[in-house]
This record gives C-alpha cells, structure tokens and sequence, in this order.
C-alpha cells in the first residue's frame, strides 16, 4: 500500500502512531537499570559536600578558555 493509497483519517493515524514512537524513543533511558560505579559516586558525593559547603568550581569562562571557545 502507498500513502496515496490512504484516506485522510489513515493517514493522520499513520502520523500519529510515528510520532508517538518517536517521541517514546527520545524518552527512553539508555543508562536505566546501570549502577554507578563507586569511584563515581563517591566523585559525585565530594563534589555535592564541596557545592554546599560554599565551595565554588571552576568557571565556565575558565572552561570555555581552556577549550579555545569564547564565552560571554
């Protein structure tokens, strides 16, 4: 079947079924169900006590420099 084949209602049911697939493959999370390893969650928790402790990172300027990109 050709979609010249189809009447309009087929059609906008064709196009809404991609669209949900579509948007339901965007949606999906490739890391779901994977465990973090300890090194990287223990990373993640020293870098949180650093954040509340008033501790600040390193600017996004500084970054951006760094990687030869402007930022303004």
């Amino acid at each position: 079947m050709q979609v010249k084949d189809l009447t309009i209602e087929e059609l906008k049911l064709l196009i809404q079924e991609s669209v949900a697939e579509t948007i339901q493959s965007l949606l999906i999370d490739p890391d779901e169900g994977k465990q973090v390893k300890p090194e990287v969650k223990q990373q993640l928790l020293d870098s949180l006590q650093r954040t509340q402790a008033g501790e600040g990172g390193i600017p996004a300027k500084e970054i951006a420099k760094k990687l030869g990109l402007q930022w303004e």
